[in-house]
């Protein structure tokens, strides 16, 4: 068994907070408009998750923009920001080596909306609605 996993693949403690320390790093450095950028300005990126590999050599930051729009744009603008981000990632996190860096959408959000969706469709509620009760009478023989 490999020291970087738990049973069943889940991330160890170490790349949980490695992640979480990238994660913060890359939102500050977001929210206070450290990247320059002219199209990223004006736009609020949220950074709701980063995943990293076992061997702790390659990040993945997940990104959502307010209202979730441009979400294309956002990633384009942030990979061709990449290096500098990475640079800015090892000064301000302690690691042995910089991690190679790459963004993602979130799709979490998107899925919740369509499991919400499912949730409140009419075909949904039919069945979660309580069954008509069944004659008393049975139940008593």
């Amino acid at each position: 068994m490999s020291r970087l996993h738990h049973k069943g693949g889940e991330p160890s403690q170490r790349m949980l907070r490695v992640a979480e320390l990238i994660r913060h790093a890359v939102a500050q450095m977001l929210s206070r408009g450290e990247i320059d950028d002219p199209e990223l300005a004006g736009l609020v990126v949220t950074v709701p998750s980063v995943r990293m590999s076992p061997d702790l050599k390659l990040a993945t930051i997940y990104v959502m923009p307010l209202g979730g729009k441009a979400q294309a744009q956002i990633v384009a603008i942030l990979d061709r920001h990449r290096k500098f981000l990475r640079g800015e990632v090892a000064h301000r996190i302690n690691l042995k080596y910089a991690p190679e860096i790459r963004f993602k959408v979130d799709e979490s959000f998107a899925n919740a909306a369509k499991i919400d969706a499912l949730l409140h469709s009419p075909k949904v509620a039919r069945d979660l609605a309580t069954p008509p009760a069944e004659d008393e009478d049975e139940d008593e023989s």
